[in-house]
């Protein structure tokens, strides 16, 4: 059974009664700067229990839809290979019962691992990741299952947009100009709005949504392995996510890379918040 304080919210409605999964992954393995992300799932969760239920920008108790945390999932050390595979197999599992899952991270390479499971399910799927860095390395560190890789290999399966980046090597700079990737850089979108558009042109009616916190700049987010500075303002990003939401359908998400600060309890926070209302965000035509 899982405790009152392993629970979003501190809300269960039970697994048959809720139509949200919350699936918390704490894995890392190969995270190459700051330790931590494998904190990040318990410190969001236990920073949702001091959310309000209530919605002051949407007007609504999300919750009230029915969330129900899973218990902690993994993580398996034998290889991010084998992790990757393992969380491809629970997700498509979870999945079945036509639940809405979102993933809390844990390092950025599982997501991989999660698209696959969605993309079964909805084989015209594209992936839209919201990321500081690129990850489009074919390898890092002696592994193609990197965090820095991650990219690269949702790239094989999916057609993929990248919004936010701001850091990537001279191999990942030449890739993206090679194969004209559809990638907005953090120095144009601070140019206007008009990238929101045409950022979301490029993706398919039904998307799975990736987030990396470090998206976000670190003067709100320094909590994350490899913190970027320029980064998206809280109100720059639910700018975007409110229009991405009338634009498609998210069909699930994932909020990965926090790495908890002792002491600063305030990114853990913005995460559980993201969480929730992105979540809202998705839900708002089901509750009113």
């Amino acid at each position: 059974m899982i405790e009152e304080s392993s629970k979003f919210l501190g809300y269960d409605y039970g697994i048959d009664q809720a139509q949200i999964l919350i699936l918390p992954i704490p894995y890392e393995q190969t995270v190459s700067y700051r330790p931590g992300t494998r904190e990040g799932p318990r410190a969001i969760i236990t920073a949702s229990q001091e959310l309000e239920t209530y919605d002051e920008e949407l007007e609504q108790e999300t919750y009230q839809l029915g969330i129900h945390t899973l218990e902690k999932f993994g993580p398996i050390m034998s290889g991010p290979k084998e992790m990757i595979a393992s969380v491809q197999k629970k997700a498509s599992e979870l999945l079945k019962p036509g639940k809405f899952l979102v993933t809390l991270g844990g390092e950025h390479s599982l997501s991989f691992g999660l698209v696959k499971a969605f993309r079964e399910k909805h084989p015209s799927l594209s992936v839209l990741q919201l990321d500081a860095h690129a990850d489009l390395r074919d390898s890092y560190q002696g592994t193609p299952f990197s965090h820095a890789s991650v990219m690269s290999r949702i790239q094989e399966i999916v057609p993929t947009v990248q919004v936010g980046i701001r850091s990537l090597s001279l191999e990942e700079s030449r890739l993206i100009k090679e194969r004209q990737l559809p990638v907005y850089f953090a120095r144009d979108i601070r140019r206007g709005d008009d990238w929101m558009e045409k950022a979301i042109e490029r993706l398919s009616p039904q998307i799975y949504l990736t987030i990396d916190l470090d998206v976000l700049d670190p003067s709100i987010m320094p909590s994350v392995s490899n913190p970027e500075p320029g980064g998206f303002s809280w109100e720059d990003l639910l700018r975007f996510l409110r229009l991405l939401n009338t634009r498609r359908e998210i069909i699930g998400f994932d909020i990965m890379e926090l790495a908890p600060i002792p002491g600063n309890i305030a990114p853990d926070f913005l995460a559980a918040k993201l969480t929730y209302r992105l979540l809202g965000y998705i839900f708002s035509n089901k509750i009113k």
